[in-house]
């Protein structure tokens, strides 16, 4: 199963995130298929980039998101 769900980058106290599409079974920061945003908690100019159209075609191919990125997804207007 494929999911839509957060890399976590950064430094301590300065996170920041990747959406990504990867598979249930890897690990939160390990393998991913491909990078689909960006969001960036601390910033309050352009907190979420998205790749609508990629996020529309992974949602049609049965992706589920996590609980994190279905709340970043209807605040941003992708869902």
């Amino acid at each position: 199963m494929v999911r839509l769900r957060l890399q976590r980058y950064g430094t301590k106290k300065r996170p920041f995130y990747r959406l990504v599409a990867a598979h249930g079974t890897s690990r939160r920061d390990g393998r991913f298929i491909e990078q689909i945003g960006f969001f960036d908690p601390v910033t309050r100019v352009e907190p979420v980039r998205l790749n609508s159209e990629r996020v529309k075609y992974w949602l049609e191919k049965g992706a589920v998101p996590s609980l994190t990125v279905q709340g970043i997804l209807k605040k941003a207007g992708a869902l």
